[in-house]
Formats: structure tokens, sequence, C-alpha cells
């Protein structure tokens, strides 16, 4: 399915870049990208074959990344309660009334929030690698050892405008998160170095997302007040938010379905598993499928 230019487009108040396969016509699928990842997050092969299985495929360019939107480096001029705010605005550019929102890390978390907040707009949820993003009445498990010393001892920032030294440290960033599969170098190389190139600022897009400020009326999510529909994929290798935290979002939204991805790390979905995921969430966003 080949895949329309991505392109600007003024959503909430503030210019958004996106990029969409398949027909309009279709059920459109708004995939939210994890903090400081831009829509690159989400392969293009992934989008081309959601696409195919008859669905309108939305990815864009959060705040700070990408194309999107830039503020300086370090800091950023919103809140984590308007990326919320941009994904309705970009349904409403788009002239979608209601969507199936797939969010994956801070994406997932942005999902969740828009889903209690905007109900009528979310058609589905599909939840990836994420956890929730209000309180659970449990204490979940923390990262895993080796991203606990990741976080106590980071590696050191590159000379921002070096492009090897950039791609380099984007590659290693994204070794960290995998699971015991075997790291595809070539293809997070390539991958890197695409995000480098199209990137405004991408000292911000590494940044700012993990500065971000909350609003003064922050937005509460309840697990239990989720109404959409709701699919949880999670990796068992998963060394940011361990397994048990998908559990918690199966066990704390009403009627919520988990499909573990054996070996997958804190990652969108790689290829390998693409014969498991995409299936699944057409299923999931077609009513008639879902079981």
């Amino acid at each position: 399915m080949t895949p329309n230019d991505a392109a600007p487009v003024e959503a909430n108040g503030v210019r958004l870049c996106v990029q969409t396969f398949g027909s309009p016509a279709d059920p459109t699928v708004l995939l939210i990208s994890g903090a400081a990842s831009p829509m690159d997050g989400w392969d293009a092969g992934f989008c081309a074959r959601l696409a195919a299985g008859g669905r309108h495929v939305v990815r864009y360019d959060q705040r700070d990344t990408g194309r999107s939107v830039a503020t300086p480096a370090g800091a950023p001029d919103y809140t984590f309660s308007d990326l919320i705010a941009d994904a309705v605005g970009l349904l409403d550019a788009l002239d979608v009334d209601r969507a199936h929102l797939v969010g994956i890390s801070m994406g997932g978390a942005v999902a969740q929030c828009v889903a209690v907040t905007h109900p009528e707009r979310v058609a589905t949820l599909t939840l990836v690698s994420t956890s929730p993003a209000g309180p659970t009445g449990s204490e979940l498990p923390p990262p895993s050892e080796r991203m606990r010393a990741a976080f106590a001892d980071p590696a050191p920032e590159p000379d921002w405008s070096d492009r090897a030294a950039v791609i380099g440290y984007l590659v290693e960033g994204e070794r960290l998160f995998t699971g015991s599969s075997p790291f595809d170098e070539e293809a997070a190389r390539e991958t890197s170095g695409r995000i480098v190139d199209r990137t405004t600022n991408i000292e911000a897009a590494m940044k700012n997302h993990f500065v971000l400020r909350e609003a003064e009326k922050p937005v509460t999510v309840r697990l239990a007040d989720v109404t959409a529909p709701t699919l949880v994929l999670h990796g068992t290798e998963d060394p940011l938010f361990p397994l048990d935290h998908a559990r918690a979002l199966a066990e704390g939204i009403p009627d919520a379905r988990l499909v573990v991805l054996e070996g997958v790390g804190h990652q969108a979905p790689p290829a390998r598993v693409w014969d498991t995921v995409v299936p699944a969430v057409l299923r999931h966003t077609h009513p008639e499928d879902r079981s």
C-alpha cells in the first residue's frame, strides 16, 4: 500500500506533520508514538499491512519530533495535556469523527487519556508496550536491573550537530530497550538516519518529552472508566514496563484482552511478530470480527 507524502496540518493550534496510508473511506487507525519518537517509530511496512486490511492508517510526529512544531531543547512550551489535545485536534483536522487509537509507551498514556476525556471520539483502544496512566491499587514492578543501571549512569550526550554520532546514540538507545531476539542493527541504523535527517531539532526531540510540566488540571485516568473496547499488546521481555503492567491494564479496563508477544521488549512490534499483531489489530478494529 503506497503511503501519501508526509505533510503538515494545523491541529490544536500548532503544526503537526502527518502521513496517511490507505483510503480515507476506511475506518481510521491513529498511531500515537512514544516519548521522543517521531512517526518513524511505526514502521511503514507495518502501516501498509494495516492499510491493506482495509484501514485508513494515520501516523504523525508529536510536538518536538520529526517535522512537527519544535521548541528549544530542554524548554518545551507545552504540557502533557497538550499532547492529549493534539491527538483530538488531529482527528478534527482530518475530519474524522471516531478513530481506532493505537498508542505505544507514552503514546499509550495519551491514548488512555483521550479515551476517558473524549470517549465519543474513540472507537477502540490498542495499548502497546505501555502502563496504566492512572492508579491501579497495587504496586507495579520497576524497570529491569539493566534499565535502572542505564538510568543511573546514562550514556554521554552526543554532539547534536554530528550526524554519525547522533545516529550511533539512537541505535544504542534502541538496543537497550529490545528483548532477547536478535537486534537488527542495520534496520535500526537506517531508521535512525531517517529520523535525524527529517527532525527539525534532534536535541529537543530527544529531551523535551521527558521534562514536560503538568497542566494545572491534569487528566485523571481510572481504568474502570475506559469504555472503548481495548486490546493490550505487550512483550514478555519489556525492560521498562514488565509484563505485569500489561496485566494491570487488561484487568483494570472492562473486557480488555491481552496478547503477549514472546521475546519482544519495549518496542514497536518488530516484523517477526506482525503475523500475530496485524491480524489482532484488524480483528479488534472490526466489530463483527472482535471476540
